[in-house]
């Protein structure tokens, strides 16, 4: 438990360069500040971080580019990915309008997909490369915009404006956190704001979520659990996550 932790915010201060004490006692509020305060010890003595006034920074002289921190959360938590996709491509069907979400989850989930007649749009652009190398039917729309260097997704006003004039049958979402008070939540504002509206257009909303990610939360929520008609998980969530999915209608899996 302590490692995942601290590998989850070791990843947190790689994709946001820094963190403030309050950040992460919102991110874990069922642990102390102090044991907080050891945590960013242990990974200061690492060298990822360097501690500052009120939280820590990024430690810039042993990290690589940015392709090495979105590689590092690509191989972390594969089985469960797999386990989580391998449920998911039950719900691709053909000559459908598809969204892809951004990031490694979705990723896996794009590796696995079969060569299907779909009209496919997503605002990642490792997402879109992918399936066109692999297969010959989808036709792949990919969203223009501003693009993370961390996620590898495009955000801003063009592909708000795009998504608004489209129709989106089924869309596979991914999320940073969930928690019950504050629902799906992401670090990026603007990058939220493109899950908010493909979740306002799709049809059917399939989220794809590891369970470590439960009891987490990040500081803009997209969506909530009655926004969704779909949760699959590597495995069964918490009594109070399937009473609250329960009482939304919403499927787990």
């Amino acid at each position: 438990m302590i490692n995942e932790r601290r590998n989850a915010i070791r990843t947190y201060i790689a994709e946001h360069r820094t963190v403030r004490m309050e950040e992460l006692a919102a991110l874990y509020p069922n642990v102390s500040v102090m044991t907080l305060r050891r945590d960013l010890a242990a990974l200061e003595e690492e060298g990822t971080i360097i501690r500052v006034r009120g939280g820590a920074r990024i430690n810039t002289q042993n990290i690589g580019p940015a392709e090495d921190i979105y590689s590092r959360r690509e191989i972390s938590n594969i089985e469960a990915k797999n386990v989580i996709c391998g449920k998911a491509l039950a719900f691709l069907e053909e000559k459908r309008s598809i969204f892809f979400d951004s990031g490694t989850t979705v990723m896996t989930l794009a590796k696995q997909m079969p060569d299907q007649n779909l009209v496919l749009f997503t605002a990642a652009p490792n997402i879109a490369m992918d399936i066109v190398a692999r297969t010959t039917q989808p036709q792949v729309t990919l969203l223009g915009g501003s693009l993370s260097r961390t996620t590898f997704s495009c955000s801003g006003h063009l592909p708000l404006e795009y998504l608004r004039s489209i129709n989106i049958d089924i869309a596979f979402m991914a999320t940073s956190a969930f928690s019950l008070e504050n629902g799906f939540t992401s670090g990026n504002p603007y990058e939220s704001e493109i899950k908010a509206e493909v979740i306002r257009k799709a049809r059917r909303v399939i989220m794809l979520m590891n369970t470590d990610k439960i009891d987490r939360n990040m500081p803009y929520t997209f969506a909530h659990m009655e926004d969704i008609n779909v949760l699959i998980c590597e495995k069964m969530p918490s009594e109070d996550v399937l009473r609250s999915a329960a009482a939304c209608g919403v499927t787990v899996l």
